[in-house]
């Protein structure tokens, strides 16, 4: 049975800040259940296809997607370009064709975390270890339809601060009661800072 594990790597891993953005599609599940499995399975694809290529316009790598979700990875100089890309997503998914074409309305959330963690291939994918990975999954969950919240690290890389909105956060799980988030109002060719 080991012989089907990975092997464990030579050298212990470099650690790495980056920004991590996940998009999730809010009410996957009823649209499961409201569409035939044929359209339900190609409109997820659509919806991710578009993520996918929009993270990497922007300069992101895409980690990995689950169904409904997207984890993308941009390096800390990309910090306004990964905000910048989690926030269009809303109008991304809402504007999707066959969408359209089915007649269902789609809401993302998004939320972005900055921090180190340890990236490397698992199964031929590229996957990333850290904090950042869990806040941002957090941060997404506590996100309203429509909202991208971002950490106080990520806000504080910003360098418009009009675009921001600071925002109660609920209990999250791992997380202390020190967690600081801000709603992205708006994001534009001057309100990021790109380094």
């Amino acid at each position: 049975m080991t012989d089907l594990l990975f092997p464990l790597p030579a050298r212990r891993p470099d650690h790495e800040r980056a920004c991590l953005v996940m998009v999730d599609l809010v009410g996957s599940t009823r649209l499961a259940h409201l569409l035939p499995l044929e359209d339900y399975a190609a409109l997820m694809a659509e919806f991710v296809q578009v993520l996918v290529l929009s993270f990497e316009a922007r300069g992101g790598r895409v980690l990995q997607h689950q169904g409904d979700a997207v984890l993308g990875l941009w390096p800390p100089g990309g910090v306004g370009s990964g905000v910048a890309a989690g926030h269009e997503s809303h109008e991304r998914a809402a504007k999707l064709g066959l969408a359209a074409a089915l007649r269902v309305d789609l809401q993302v959330r998004a939320g972005v975390a900055l921090g180190a963690v340890i990236t490397g291939q698992v199964g031929g994918q590229l996957s990333a270890y850290g904090l950042p990975v869990n806040y941002a999954r957090r941060l997404c969950d506590a996100a309203l339809p429509g909202e991208t919240l971002v950490c106080g690290e990520t806000a504080a890389q910003m360098g418009f601060p009009g675009a921001l909105a600071a925002r109660t956060l609920p209990p999250l799980a791992g997380f202390g009661p020190d967690c600081r988030a801000y709603t992205v109002r708006e994001v534009g060719a001057g309100a990021m800072k790109t380094g």
